[in-house]
């Protein structure tokens, strides 16, 4: 069964992925990318927010970032370590705790981004709200999302493969994706099975 939701749900916030902004051109290794814009958006509620970021990581291995969405004008610095089979990774240095993540969040309420490891026991993630039923359900939609990004989840139960991905990646996704449906059946027959012995 999941937790109470006494904690803030850290999806219910702002999500800044360094990794995931270079594979979609926000930033740029070698490069200072100048003023671009950038939203949040929710599958139900559409945008949740709108603001600008720049990042300068022309040097090999400091850099920054600033993001500015409403009052908030954040600066975050950027630092790159080597990598074991050559070239470099960037990271984000958290403001608070000065430790390097990939990943900074911004939740409800809160005043500017930090690593998850700032927010402590403040925040969860979703899954940890949820019973196994649920955690099924969000991890098949997960699959479509990465599968078919923002078309119609209804109009498929299980999306080909998109023509960039690879075929063995591909597969894990059905694999993971038969994984979850075989969880929901069991949830079923188990309930059917309770609601059988009442009758």
């Amino acid at each position: 069964m999941g937790r109470d939701r006494q904690r803030v749900c850290l999806q219910d916030g702002l999500k800044l992925d360094l990794n995931r902004l270079a594979r979609n051109g926000f930033v740029r290794p070698g490069a200072d990318i100048g003023i671009r814009c950038i939203r949040w958006t929710h599958s139900y509620w559409g945008e949740i927010a709108s603001g600008t970021i720049t990042a300068d990581m022309r040097a090999d291995s400091a850099g920054w970032f600033r993001i500015r969405i409403g009052r908030l004008d954040q600066h975050v610095e950027l630092r790159s370590e080597p990598r074991h089979f050559g070239g470099r990774q960037w990271y984000f240095v958290c403001p608070r705790r000065g430790r390097l993540a990939s990943v900074l969040w911004k939740p409800p309420g809160a005043n500017l981004f930090c690593s998850r490891q700032m927010w402590g026991r403040q925040v969860a993630y979703l899954s940890q709200f949820s019973d196994a039923t649920s955690r099924a359900h969000l991890g098949k939609a997960r699959i479509k999302t990465r599968l078919i990004a923002d078309e119609d989840h209804d109009a498929w139960d299980l999306p080909p493969k998109p023509k960039w991905m690879r075929w063995s990646t591909y597969n894990r996704y059905v694999d993971r994706f038969d994984r979850y449906e075989g969880q929901l059946d069991y949830g079923c027959a188990a309930l059917a099975a309770k609601l059988g012995k009442r009758l």
